[in-house]
Formats: C-alpha cells, sequence, structure tokens
C-alpha cells in the first residue's frame, strides 16, 4: 500500500479536491503520512492566482522532487501552466485531479468509491458544489484550468452534505469557483433550491456559501436573501467580489457586473438580514485603473463597510487578455495596496469593537494557537475563546460567549454558558 502525502494551496475548491483524492486513497486501503520525508509520494494541488503564487509553487515542486521518489503535481496551475513545471527541469507527473488516485498506484487505486465515508477537515465538512464559471475575465487565468461551469445535480450534492454531516460535520463550506451561477449550464439558477435542501438536512449543523460573483447573484438576490433570512443553519454571509469602485474598470476588467448591481446585492441583504457579514475583493492598479478609479474603489469600501476584505495587486498572468496592457508599475501599486489596506482595516475594527460586550452563539470550529480555539458566530465573524480546556469547550461544540475584545481580524469571547447546555442548537436572541 502507498504512503502518501498531500498539500493544497488556494482556495477552498482545491481543498475539496484534495479531500477527495484523500477519500480515494483511503478507501483502497493506503495511507497519509504528516511528511514528505516518511511518503512513496507526494502531492502538490497548486494554486497559480498571482505571478508570486506561481514562483512558490514551483519553489515547492523542486524541494518535494528532492524528498520523495514519487512527485504528482494537480490543482489549477497544472491545469493552465502545465508545462512551467517541465521547464524548470521539475521531474513530476502533472495530472488533473480526478487522475491523481490511479497514478498514485499504477492503477489499482478505484476511480470512484461513492459509498466511502468523506474526509473532513476536523469537523468541517468541504462541498464543491461545481466546477467552472461563467466568467471571461480579462485578468483570471483559473478559467484555463477550470472551464465552463459544471453543475451536478441538486440530489447529488445534497447526498454528498448529508454523507458529511453523517461523517461528524459541524460546519459545511459550500464552494465553487462562482457558487452564484450553480446550475446555470442547464438554464437553471438552482443555488436557493441547493442551500434549502442542505438545510433541510437532519442535524445540528451551519453552513457557509464560499464565493459568488455579484453577477450571477444579482438576477437571485432577493430569492437568495430569504433563503438566508429563514434558515437558521446558514451562516449569514457571502463573499461577493467587486473587484473595483469603478465602472470602467469593471469594463476593463469584463466583470459581469456594474457598481449598482453590487449596491442592490448589499441593499437587498440588508433589508432581509439584522446582522450579516459582507465580504469582498479588490484588485487594485489594474493598467486602467487612474486615480480617480482607485478613489471610487476607497470611497465604494467607506460606503458598503464589508467586514472581511481582500486586497491583491494586479499581477499579470500568462495567456489572459490583460496581460498585454501596459502596467502602471510597482511603485503605485504598492501605495494603493498600502492606502485601501489601511482603510481595510478601520472598518474591519470598527466592526469588530461595536461587537465587545455583546453575547454570540458560536460554533467552535477548529483549535486555535495555543489552548484556543476559533469560533463562528451566526454571521461567520471569528471569536477566539482562550483556556479551551478549562471551559470544557472543542471544536463542534456551540455555546454562547460574551465578547470582551476586538482585533482587526477576530474578536476574544468569554463562555457564558455550562458545558451541559452546549449542544441543545438553540439560537439566541443575541443571534438575532
Amino acid at each position: 500500500m502507498a504512503r502518501y502525502h498531500i498539500e493544497t494551496y488556494g482556495c477552498t475548491s482545491n481543498r475539496g479536491e484534495s479531500r477527495e483524492i484523500e477519500r480515494r486513497l483511503r478507501d483502497a486501503g493506503h495511507h497519509p503520512v504528516d511528511g514528505p520525508d516518511e511518503a512513496d509520494v507526494a502531492i502538490l494541488n497548486t494554486c497559480t492566482v498571482v505571478e508570486k503564487t506561481e514562483r512558490n509553487m514551483l519553489r515547492r515542486a523542486e524541494e518535494l522532487e528532492s524528498e520523495v521518489a514519487d512527485l504528482i503535481v494537480t490543482g489549477c496551475m497544472a491545469l493552465a501552466q502545465g508545462e512551467e513545471f517541465a521547464d524548470a527541469d521539475i521531474d513530476a507527473q502533472v495530472l488533473h485531479w480526478e487522475e491523481v488516485p490511479e497514478a498514485v498506484t499504477n492503477g489499482e487505486c478505484p476511480t470512484t468509491t461513492p459509498d466511502a465515508e468523506p474526509v473532513l477537515d476536523g469537523v468541517v465538512g468541504i462541498l464543491p458544489i461545481a466546477r467552472g464559471c461563467m466568467s471571461n475575465c480579462s485578468y483570471c487565468i483559473t478559467k484555463f484550468a477550470t472551464g465552463r461551469i459544471d453543475s451536478p445535480s441538486v440530489a447529488e450534492n445534497v447526498r454528498k452534505a448529508e454523507a458529511l454531516v453523517h461523517a461528524g460535520a459541524k460546519e459545511l463550506r459550500v464552494t465553487g469557483q462562482d457558487t452564484g451561477v450553480y446550475g446555470w449550464d442547464e438554464d437553471e439558477r438552482k443555488l436557493p433550491e441547493l442551500l434549502d435542501r442542505i438545510c433541510d438536512i437532519d442535524g445540528e449543523f451551519r453552513v457557509r456559501v464560499g464565493m459568488a460573483n455579484p453577477g450571477g447573484v444579482h438576477g437571485i438576490r432577493e430569492e437568495l436573501a430569504d433563503v438566508f433570512a429563514r434558515n437558521e443553519k446558514l451562516y449569514d454571509f457571502i463573499h461577493l467580489p467587486v473587484q473595483s469602485g469603478s465602472d470602467e474598470v469593471l469594463e476593463e476588467m469584463r466583470r459581469q457586473h456594474r457598481v449598482a448591481k453590487f449596491r442592490d446585492i448589499v441593499e437587498t441583504f440588508d433589508d432581509r438580514l439584522d446582522h450579516w457579514t459582507l465580504s469582498t475583493d479588490f484588485i487594485v492598479g489594474f493598467p486602467t485603473e487612474d486615480e480617480a478609479d482607485h478613489e471610487q474603489s476607497m470611497e465604494l469600501l467607506r460606503e458598503v463597510r464589508p467586514e472581511k476584505v481582500n486586497v491583491t495587486r494586479f499581477s499579470k498572468r500568462p495567456g489572459t487578455d490583460a496581460a498585454d496592457l501596459k502596467g502602471l508599475g510597482g511603485t503605485v501599486k504598492k501605495e494603493r495596496s498600502k492606502a485601501m489596506s489601511e482603510l481595510k482595516r478601520e472598518v474591519v475594527l470598527e466592526a469588530h469593537q461595536e461587537m465587545v460586550g455583546e453575547r454570540r452563539r458560536v460554533l467552535c470550529v477548529e483549535q486555535g494557537t495555543g489552548d484556543s480555539v476559533k469560533c463562528r458566530d451566526s454571521a461567520y465573524r471569528q471569536i477566539i475563546v482562550q483556556g479551551a480546556s478549562e471551559h470544557g469547550v472543542e471544536p463542534g461544540d456551540f455555546l454562547e460567549v460574551e465578547v470582551t475584545a476586538a482585533e482587526t481580524v477576530y474578536c476574544f469571547g468569554e463562555p457564558v454558558r455550562s458545558a451541559a447546555d452546549r449542544s441543545d442548537g438553540a439560537r439566541t436572541p443575541a443571534d438575532d
């Protein structure tokens, strides 16, 4: 039996595919090990979203090649830029993730084991509901790896969700390159139905919806917001990457939305939900972005005040149309990125400070640093509980906490309920 070591980089979708690789290998009797030095084969699941990540992937592949007899490279960089590994003289098999299990054992591992128990990340189950997207963004290399949207049926995704819950998942992460266009390949908009069906599964768990582009969400914004409002199992959280506050830049990016549509979605969720978390992304320094465009992005950030913001400097990706545009230069991108990151920290810290003194019902999701646990409230805000062993709390527990302090990334909280009350699943007024 093969001993394997797998490393995963990038998005939650990549982690979900790695868990499926592990499920198939484990079901066939193969064994994970803690590091490449103990492995017969190393599997590197790659990301290539920006140039820095690409360099990191090549460097890590070189390191792994020197530590194991066999190296398999999969993931987005393998599919979009597989030739880069050979060009760097890295001796590796470059494969689609579905090909990896058989390659590990020279064809002796089954390609599908539908009845096998899924692999969890602690108490977290990852549910990729589709692969690909319906966008054609001028800067994106990921589309070369994932292609157009391919949506399994609602019934199939619900079956997978049930398996994750039955395996012990307390948090389901619904993921995809763009969850908002789930079903578009069949001319249907099926995300609201899928979320309702998942929330109907018996058990006490929470559901986080992954990235959904505004262009796909806008047409279902009212129906989707209603789904969030009526399902307590859904975290009141949505990730809507706006990328720019300038319509002119969005047009050059070939995004499927304009700022007005993004605002429409935010206003709809504001109307339906009392407490919810907006997560968004901005690309800073796109080649056609001038100072006025940048200020429009800053103003949009001030206006909608998202509690989670990913700020990324534009990076030319090979094969994309935006790679042919004349860049702005590193100094301009650095200054704009610094300004937006500072504003982001102000906005997020203010939101977290408003929580201090409040009581929130949380799910403990994973171990933190030292004797602490990372928890999430009903709006997916991160609250750290220190002294976990003293309080008798661990991942998978539900409990009520009082928020005692705020930082820019998370808050701190103290339990205010006894251990005997942690698993009853009842929502408290603080969640409403």
